[in-house]
């Protein structure tokens, strides 16, 4: 049995992470620390069984080191970050007290608490991107855990940082961790500002699905699942000190990915009934086509052209492989988003 500290565990990826340990480790104690800021949700951790969520600040050290000492923390997963490109371009300022200080708050609390206190086994896991990387050319190799860093965007540029600090926390006090890098996340849970929920659900209104430049940046796609799975190995496998690359093996331009949401989207229209009844707004209601709200929209700042994962490392030391084709996650995806108006109406109001 163990009891982990989740930071960020109310947001998309954290909160599904909660849902699978809860669901693949029952006997262990899931404590979520997490700021609900605009992107975290209280209602994200319904249907878990026994996991208690605090309403806290990373960046709050004696916190942080109160709620390792008094529930006897032995891992900390650690996702909480700012992560949106487009909100770091106008306002970098968040994400460099979130993702860095905020870091840093928690390695100095793992520190006092785990090293220089009573010593106890534990493990530091901390969750980073793909997008530390840099932009890669069409016939460049895929990111490897050797390729050097070349952030190009505030968000990314934190995240960088804040592993730079996890590394130097092995390699100068000895603290036990851990990091993965993934690549573009999506699946239930997903707050609607990233690409693949925020054109579902403007397709299901009628709006414009707004394409960046000529829309053939690529991306490789990762089901969260698939991602909560890298974590869970990373956490039984991985070795101390050590980075390891969690991909989906769905390397696609964006434009193929909005094409198969236009798809996806009026296929169910076609097949689940009543569907025009609840979205009158969505062109496949009145028998137009999705595709038909795509429009091109000014290219973001910095936009990297490329991402790809080489996961050659995690399939080797951890046996990690992921299960999710991108067609079939894509479609549970919308699936799961028809059936939770609950969760994602309320977001949109806010």
């Amino acid at each position: 049995m163990a009891n982990l500290l989740v930071t960020g565990g109310a947001g998309f990826i954290g909160g599904n992470f909660v849902h699978y340990w809860n669901r693949q480790h029952p006997e262990d104690a899931v404590l979520v620390l997490d700021s609900l800021t605009y992107a975290g949700n209280r209602s994200t951790l319904k249907g878990t069984d026994g996991v208690e969520l605090i309403e806290g600040d990373i960046r709050d050290q004696e916190l942080v080191e109160t709620l390792l000492r008094e529930r006897t923390i032995t891992t900390m997963v650690h996702f909480a970050a700012e992560s949106h490109v487009d909100r770091s371009i106008s306002g970098p300022d968040d994400f460099i007290n979130t993702n860095i200080l905020g870091t840093n708050a928690l390695l100095k609390a793992a520190r006092a608490v785990w090293l220089e206190g009573d010593g106890m086994d534990h493990r530091f896991h901390h969750i980073s991107t793909d997008e530390v990387f840099g932009s890669l050319g069409a016939g460049d190799p895929a990111f490897s855990e050797t390729t050097p860093y070349a952030p190009n965007s505030p968000y990314s540029a934190s995240k960088a940082a804040s592993d730079h600090l996890v590394r130097a926390y092995h390699h100068t006090y000895g603290l036990n961790v851990t990091t993965s890098n993934c690549s573009n996340n999506y699946g239930p849970y997903q707050y609607p500002e990233k690409l693949i929920p925020l054109f579902l659900l403007n397709a299901l209104s009628g709006k414009d699905l707004p394409i960046y430049g000529d829309g053939m940046n690529v991306r490789d796609w990762l089901h969260v699942e698939d991602h909560c799975r890298g974590i869970d190995a990373c956490l039984e496998k991985g070795v101390a000190g050590d980075t390891y690359n969690i991909g989906g093996g769905a390397e696609l331009p964006n434009m193929d990915v909005i094409d198969s949401i236009c798809r996806e989207v009026d296929f169910a229209f076609e097949e689940i009934a009543g569907l025009a009844d609840r979205f009158p707004d969505a062109p496949a209601a009145r028998g137009g086509k999705s595709e038909d709200l795509k429009t091109f929209v000014t290219d973001r700042a910095g936009h990297d052209r490329r991402y790809a994962i080489d996961e050659t490392k995690a399939r080797g030391e951890l046996g990690y492989a992921a299960r999710w084709g991108f067609d079939e996650g894509l479609r549970q995806t919308l699936r799961w988003y028809l059936a939770r108006e609950d969760w994602w109406r309320p977001l949109l109001k806010r």
